[in-house]
């Protein structure tokens, strides 16, 4: 059997050097802000206004990801910041994979600035992987004007660990005969998805280090940290599974998302959204006469950074309600309290209508909430959208106001 060979692709500082390509190339700048103390931050009026990426001098001076833009200015009084431009992000992120989409037909797009690819078998076309790298490395810098890190390995994780190595514009490899020298010395900490709790925990454990984790009993770690404790032992010892998965760029199943005008912070408003989300996919597939039984829901943050989560339903259903609370339930295991700058339904199994199985445990609830919706969908058919309106939408006007629908798989 052929050994995988996975590349995982990453932009170095990526919003901080589309800025820079843009004011270069663009505006004809003089000054190319990857070389001087420099940031791209949010609205510096307002407190949230956080650092979004920074440039290698800045960090420096210690700036952080993540961290307000006033800390920032503490630690490096000359920074220059720069405002958020997410549509000049979404085009250079578009350019980057299309790109990358030349050497595979598996890409996916793990953010807007990283993608893992799925290199195996291609040595015959493009030569060996480090080469493969390097061809695509160089060719994004000098077509697009920004640099990035190539990670290689046999699978998804130890791929995107080598990426994360010495910065910018590098190809490093980290297949699994190298982690005991790459990888095992290095601080626990820096153990991909090993969070700052966590991490306390195993080196109150006396755990320091990744080969110390990779060499500790489970089972001490399971009983300690249950799940994730054996997660990160199989990280640790360069264990992942999962597959690289591309997504076609059109989604034919039914789905919606809106991108929201301003930061949702709070659970309640979120939730606003999707039920308006929920509303229009239901109203879709009664229009079809179809039923789906499988919903996912995805968020993207204010820097860009996309989740997703989904689950099949017991029985297929075109109830809004139904949608609706199975999105939530998603929400709530999905959401960690980032700012929401996207929320999006998407759907699949859709079949013809057919016969609802009869449960013991079924109240009839289900009976009225599809009356209820074949009520309303008449009502709005006659007299427009806005004739019926839930509650909720007229409590918080202000959320509607912030957000509209886009259809995918009409």
């Amino acid at each position: 059997m052929q050994e995988r060979v996975i590349f995982h692709i990453d932009v170095n500082s990526a919003f901080l050097s589309w800025e820079s390509v843009y004011r270069l190339r663009e505006l004809h700048e003089k000054v190319d802000l990857r070389t001087i103390p420099a940031a791209i931050g949010g609205d510096e009026k307002k407190r949230r206004g956080i650092i979004l990426a920074k440039s290698i001098s800045a960090k420096q001076c210690g700036v952080r990801t993540g961290e307000s833009i006033l800390e920032a200015r503490r630690k490096c009084p000359g920074l220059y910041v720069a405002p958020a431009n997410y549509e000049l992000y979404k085009r250079n992120s578009q350019a980057f994979m299309e790109i990358l989409r030349e050497y595979s037909p598996d890409v996916e797009q793990y953010s807007i600035d990283e993608a893992f690819m799925d290199m195996t078998g291609m040595q015959a076309l493009f030569g060996e992987p480090v080469k493969a790298a390097n061809t695509i490395k160089d060719r994004i810098r000098d077509e697009l004007g920004f640099t990035v890190n190539v990670g290689i390995s046999g699978n998804k994780y130890l791929a995107k660990m080598a990426s994360d190595f010495t910065k910018p514009d590098k190809v490093h490899t980290l297949y699994p005969e190298e982690i005991q020298e790459k990888m095992w010395p290095l601080p626990v900490g820096d153990l991909l998805f090993a969070g700052k709790s966590t991490v306390k925990k195993l080196e109150a454990m006396g755990i320091r280090t990744i080969g110390q984790l990779a060499r500790t009993d489970l089972k001490i770690l399971q009983d300690t940290l249950k799940k994730q404790g054996e997660s990160l032992w199989n990280f640790a010892n360069g264990i992942d599974f999962s597959m690289v998965q591309p997504v076609p760029e059109m989604n034919k199943g039914y789905g919606n998302s809106t991108t929201i005008s301003f930061d949702v912070t709070d659970e309640e408003a979120a939730k606003t959204v999707l039920l308006a989300l929920a509303e229009s996919v239901g109203a879709r597939l009664r229009r079809d006469q179809v039923k789906i039984q499988v919903v996912s829901v995805s968020i993207k943050d204010n820097q860009l950074k996309r989740m997703s989560h989904q689950r099949v339903l017991p029985e297929a259903t075109d109830v809004t309600n139904e949608i609706y609370s199975a999105a939530c339930e998603l929400f709530d295991e999905l959401w960690d309290g980032r700012p929401i700058r996207l929320l999006g339904i998407q759907t699949s199994r859709a079949k013809e209508e057919e016969a609802r199985q009869l449960s013991l445990f079924d109240d009839g609830g289900h009976d009225k909430w599809e009356q209820m919706d074949q009520a309303v969908d008449k009502i709005r058919q006659k007299y427009g959208r806005d004739a019926v309106k839930r509650a909720s939408f007229l409590k918080d006007s202000s959320i509607n106001k912030g957000f509209s629908i886009r259809h995918r798989g009409d």
